[in-house]
């Protein structure tokens, strides 16, 4: 599309890239070198075209001193850098009420490199075999009166990429300090700086997914072409697999500050970009085996680009789910009851918060408020079509 292209170019050379720039400019070569999946061209076709006229949008035009200007629709595409902030805060907001007065553990659980390949090919089956591994792991250990006796609740959240958006596959877990108990007549609260035995999770957490994978074999959801069985089975029963603990949370506060930064964090945001010049994209990245120092690297656009597409999720895939006493079906009733035994007040009611209201509380600045003059109101005068420059006059209704 030849204005995507100018705008893109126009970027490159004024000012710091972004991904869309880098689609725009090179996202023909990933399309031509390599076959996508359709959920990863859809990707493509959001991220370059997101706010620019092929989406359409609208004229703004100020009350007070006439200025005008175009604003563009947002692709909402969840692997758009530009377009998770207000879904995030929104969730946010959803799972900050829903916290109990009780420490917050956080725990990793990473799948083997070994697997990245079939993840590659069939990544649904494999997500979901994390998610359900890690999650019945985790209860088993709380039901387990040895441990807590009771039903935990569980925030998972899926990542799959490393900072150098090589494919690391792994699960982020909140998880409650304390279990409702069986009969629910009581809460049994953990220890306040440590929940499970991480070395113990490890070969629970082994055995649960590798059984799953078993049956996915068996049930066909994988193809023995896809794997060649004894050799897998046999690598992945012979090392230790990673369960990381990280420090409890501090707090409530701390918890929602995580979620915020991590639950619609995608595989790389526009401020880690440095540069895009003759073909390389540099970035920002840290090197975890390097003391979490801090390095720019420079690749290809092309292999940039067929990296990032490596984290584009299967259509519909829920990436954030919740177990236990989180779990939708139950949720309301199971959180009530845990409130009343922890003597908490139950979450303040809030009215639903407005795109406008949103945007000054999180940046400072009123969106409405003319930009030209600082003291008229923007207001929508035309709508913009799709693809063209062309106003479609809104008519006035006072």
């Amino acid at each position: 599309m030849p204005c995507a292209l100018a705008h893109g170019a126009a970027a490159q050379r004024d000012s710091k890239p972004e991904l869309a720039d880098i689609v725009r400019l090179h996202g023909g070569d990933v399309r031509r070198a390599q076959t996508l999946a359709s959920v990863q061209l859809r990707a493509l076709r959001a991220i370059e075209t997101c706010r620019t006229p092929a989406l359409g949008g609208h004229r703004e035009t100020c009350d007070r001193c006439g200025a005008s200007r175009s604003v563009y629709h947002s692709c909402r595409n969840r692997h758009c850098p530009k377009c998770q902030t207000l879904a995030k805060e929104r969730w946010v907001e959803a799972r900050s009420a829903e916290l109990l007065p009780v420490p917050y553990f956080h725990l990793v659980f990473t799948l083997p490199h070994q697997l990245n390949r079939l993840a590659q090919y069939r990544p649904r089956v494999i997500y979901n075999l994390l998610f359900e591994a890690a999650a019945t792991t985790l209860q088993t250990f709380g039901r387990d009166p040895k441990h807590l006796g009771g039903e935990i609740g569980i925030t998972a959240i899926l990542h799959t990429w490393g900072q150098n958006l090589g494919q690391h596959i792994h699960l982020h877990c909140l998880v409650t300090g304390g279990a409702l108990a069986t009969d629910g007549a009581h809460w049994i609260p953990s220890h306040p700086r440590y929940l499970f035995p991480v070395r113990a999770l490890s070969p629970v957490f082994r055995a649960k997914f590798l059984a799953g994978l078993e049956r996915a074999l068996d049930k066909r959801l994988l193809s023995r072409a896809d794997v060649d069985v004894d050799n897998l089975f046999s690598s992945l029963r012979e090392k230790p697999w990673v369960v990381y603990a990280k420090r409890p949370f501090a707090g409530p506060e701390s918890v929602i500050a995580y979620l915020g930064r991590y639950t619609h964090r995608i595989a790389i945001s526009n401020n880690r970009i440095v540069d895009l010049r003759d073909g390389f994209v540099r970035f920002h990245w840290r090197d975890y085996k390097d003391a979490n120092r801090s390095k720019i690297m420079t690749l290809p656009a092309a292999e940039f680009l067929r990296r990032f597409l490596l984290h584009v999720l299967p259509r519909g895939f829920m990436r954030i789910r919740h177990f236990g006493l989180l779990a939708n079906r139950h949720r309301k009733p199971k959180l009530e009851r845990c409130r009343t035994l922890l003597r908490a007040a139950p979450p303040p009611t809030k009215p639903v918060e407005s795109v406008a209201s949103m945007v000054e509380r999180l940046t400072g600045k009123d969106p409405t408020l003319c930009p030209f003059c600082e003291q008229g109101t923007m207001r929508i005068t035309d709508r913009l079509a799709p693809g063209l420059t062309t106003t479609v006059p809104i008519l006035d209704s006072s």
